[in-house]
């Protein structure tokens, strides 16, 4: 990656910025609903309001989520937008959807909530290696890749340039058991090789290497997912 710093030590600076709150839950919903992403999954507009009002009466700075079994991310990446630009996958990850969670608990139901959010901009110029053992220290859960899209869709502030993050709760894993190299990521693209011109500056979902910093990419998490 063009971007992988050479940094001996890793960087423990903080941003001072704040990503902006989420809506409420029942807005959240209604997003999705005009997006249709509720139609890709499978579950109707009348099902994803009542979790949201479920869900929503225990307050809180929460996003919805839809289980990644319903609605994989390739599916969810056209409906990201940033500058009247639909997002999209790298032409080398035509594997996107086999990124399946890896040391993360999902609630086994077709709609959920994440608490907690956080963009890891403090972990800049970390390696996925470097900031897995520490998040699991802290208390925090990885976001998987799809959370991510859907933390982007609902709070498109919280995709950056140069604040942007990877989602390294989502791994692939070889046939022979052993864990791929590569660890998944949202952020923008700059136009350059194969994404085209045409996509500057549109959301991308990306991947990075597992021993690879990043001066430009955190690690988001969380703290809690459950149902209503």
């Amino acid at each position: 990656m063009s971007d992988t710093s050479s940094a001996s030590s890793v960087s423990s600076v903080s941003s001072a910025v704040v990503v902006p709150s989420l809506p409420p839950l029942a807005a959240q919903a209604e997003r999705l609903i005009e997006l249709a992403v509720h139609e890709l999954a499978g579950i109707s507009a009348e099902e994803l309001r009542a979790f949201a009002d479920a869900a929503g009466r225990e307050g809180g700075d929460a996003l919805l989520v839809i289980h990644p079994g319903r609605v994989p991310a390739s599916a969810l990446a056209p409906s990201l937008s940033r500058e009247g630009k639909p997002g999209f996958v790298v032409a080398d990850m035509e594997d996107v959807d086999q990124f399946a969670p890896c040391g993360v608990e999902l609630p086994d139901e077709a709609l959920y909530v994440v608490s907690g959010l956080d963009r890891g901009d403090r972990m800049a110029n970390w390696s996925p290696e470097e900031a897995l053992p520490a998040l699991t220290e802290e208390g925090r859960s990885p976001l998987l890749l799809t959370e991510g899209v859907h933390w982007v869709l609902q709070q498109p502030a919280a995709l950056e340039r140069n604040r942007c993050f990877m989602t390294i709760g989502s791994r692939l894993r070889k046939a022979n058991g052993a864990l791929d190299a590569r660890t998944p990521a949202i952020w923008i693209s700059n136009g350059t090789g194969r994404d085209g011109r045409e996509r500057r500056d549109a959301p991308k979902i990306g991947w990075c290497w597992w021993g690879n910093r990043h001066t430009w990419l955190g690690f988001a998490s969380a703290t809690g997912r459950g149902g209503a």
